[in-house]
């Protein structure tokens, strides 16, 4: 199969006037020019010296900023399209809905919580509505749709960002997401090829490697991919994933230590995602900083060694001054080939002509400000949220006569608040948003039960020395109380976990077992075990017998989640990945 660009066939479909200007823009462009096209610049400000610096000094091909409000990122994108000379991809990341463009867009599910209702009609409207509001303040781009298979319950950084475990319902959902987001003009880049989901390592952080044969791979994430090539995908992120079966099936000689992720890797994206698969559209790097690519070699070898693989846009500087010359000095070293570097920009700027930017005057490649702003959080795109919500909360497991909860049955119900590790980015990015524990107690005070929320013996420590800590935890361990004290107390005990990803997504118990902590008292007391993010929890809770995935901690969700609970809904959502994470004892 030919590996190199052919601009009259899809995902381009251009015709002679298109292409000629194609070619023109790069007979005209000098070679720092070309090395800028090269790269997504990651705005570190919305500042028009700034923009303007970066688009004129180097000459960057694309950009995907920091997140903003509808205002200042439709602000930035007007400078950036208006300063540069050749106009720009500029990318969001609408993994979920339009929130992904700016931060008062809006949500329409993540990826797994969309999987859950097992109705397409969802996938269509997440990218239409993500196509609707990014449109709008000047995006053309998206990192979306996530592709990715669920197939192993450890990986922490795929649990909900995926449709689910099922290759065909993936694909179906990523399709319909396609065609929502093209309808608004935006190009969609599916990731993360050669597809996350079966190794437990997050490449942010660590290696990861998809270890499926190339026969397994063809069924599953190669039937995904063709399945969107053929449909015109435009793009695609090529993630830091090594994939050695098929690196040795184009490359026999290859030893171990040589295996490539592959942003990297010649086998992975010129020999088969160009040639074997046909995909004709553009490639872009998933993120550089992450270790999946750092930790392969040296900054200065890599950069050009990911454009002389096959990959046409490197995401993000380092530092934009050592990046470009290190792009450049690949070039001139004989790394990127001129026949590699033309086809890239043939790539690139094939897209940019697909958007229609030869012929579209720079201050009339966004919409007028007033038209766009009233885009941004239509009442009828915002009740998509909700009704997401209603279809997809999950009852996984249901092993006991409890329902409906009203506050006849079960008056008192203390809830119980569970962790995973503290720290790390998930938790920064929570931020001071509302808790879900927090905001379920209110939803549950508002229906007439009596509701006390557990403090951890953990929690009631804080502030005391270490050694303090450590008398006072032997104490408990020493003293436990009796069953009574609970059972003559409280009614239900709702556990509810709100588990951030980081190096794992697992619930960390604290020190103080035979407290409520830890639902040790399901033959006890009528509990349920509500997870708001990591379908997979039933892992560590194998005992529960009603575990329920809402998918989210967010206001709506909850509210359909007590109408559920109480009676007044009923639960509608399926499971898209495997919930009892392929373990015996999770079923009982």
């Amino acid at each position: 199969m030919p590996t190199k660009v052919d601009l009259t066939k899809k995902p381009y479909n251009l015709d002679q006037t298109a292409i000629a200007w194609v070619e023109q823009t790069i007979a005209d462009m000098s070679i720092e020019e070309k090395i800028g096209q090269l790269f997504v610049n990651m705005g570190s400000s919305r500042d028009k010296q700034y923009l303007t610096d970066m688009a004129e000094r180097y000459h960057i091909g694309a950009v995907r900023y920091n997140p903003g409000t509808a205002t200042e990122v439709y602000d930035q994108n007007y400078i950036l399209q208006t300063e540069s000379k050749i106009p720009l991809l500029i990318a969001a990341n609408t993994e979920a809905g339009g929130n992904g463009a700016c931060t008062d867009g809006t949500e329409v599910g993540v990826e797994v919580k969309i999987g859950a209702t097992n109705d397409e009609k969802y996938a269509y409207e997440m990218g239409r509505v993500s196509g609707v509001e990014a449109s709008a303040i000047g995006c053309n781009w998206s990192f979306a749709p996530i592709v990715d298979i669920d197939r192993n319950w450890r990986n922490p950084i795929i649990s909900s960002r995926s449709f689910g475990q099922d290759p065909d319902k993936v694909l179906t959902l990523s399709l319909a997401y396609m065609k929502g987001i093209q309808e608004s003009g935006i190009l969609p880049a599916a990731k993360h090829f050669p597809g996350d989901g079966i190794d437990e390592r997050d490449q942010h952080l660590s290696f990861s490697i998809n270890s499926l044969s190339t026969e397994e791979w063809d069924k599953t994430f190669g039937k995904v991919y063709s399945g969107l090539i053929d449909a015109g995908l435009p793009s695609i992120m090529a993630g830091h994933i090594h994939m050695p079966a098929y690196s040795k099936y184009f490359d026999p000689e290859l030893k171990d230590e040589d295996f490539l992720p592959a942003t990297l890797s010649k086998e992975l994206i010129t020999d088969l995602l160009r040639g074997k698969l046909n995909f004709n559209g553009l490639v872009v790097t998933d993120a550089s900083h992450m270790l999946g690519l750092t930790g392969a070699m040296k900054r200065s070898e890599l950069l050009p060694t990911s454009i002389a693989a096959g990959c046409d846009l490197f995401l993000f500087f380092n530092d934009p001054d050592e990046d470009f010359g290190y792009m450049l000095d690949g070039y001139k070293n004989g790394i990127i080939t001129d026949e590699r570097l033309h086809d890239a920009l043939r790539r690139i700027l094939g897209l940019k002509t697909k958007l229609g930017f030869h012929q579209t005057p720079k201050e009339k490649i966004l919409p007028p400000k007033e038209v766009a702003m009233k885009q941004i959080g239509l009442p009828e795109n915002k009740k998509l949220f909700r009704e997401v919500a209603d279809e997809a909360i999950t009852l996984v497991k249901d092993k006991q006569a409890i329902w409906p909860i009203t506050p006849e049955k079960y008056p008192r119900i203390l809830l119980v608040d569970v962790h995973g590790v503290k720290g790390g980015f998930g938790e920064l990015v929570a931020g001071n948003r509302p808790q879900a524990i927090d905001l379920l107690k209110d939803l549950l005070l508002e229906k007439g039960f009596e509701v006390e929320k557990h403090v951890s013996p953990e929690d009631s420590l804080k502030g005391l020395s270490a050694e303090e800590k450590i008398k006072n935890i032997a104490g408990i361990y020493a003293a436990k109380r009796p069953i009574k004290e609970l059972t003559d107390k409280y009614d239900l005990i709702i556990n509810v976990a709100n588990v951030n990803p980081g190096t794992v997504q697992r619930i960390v118990w604290p020190a103080s077992k035979g407290t409520p902590d830890i639902p040790f008292y399901i033959h006890e007391i009528p509990t349920i075990f509500v997870s708001v993010q990591c379908p997979f929890h039933l892992a560590d809770v194998p005992q529960v017998k009603t575990y329920i995935n809402t998918y989210d901690g967010k206001q709506e969700t909850l509210e359909s989640l007590v109408d559920k609970l109480i009676g007044e809904d009923s639960f509608r959502g399926t499971s898209p990945v495997d919930a009892y994470c392929g373990l015996s004892d999770t079923y009982i």
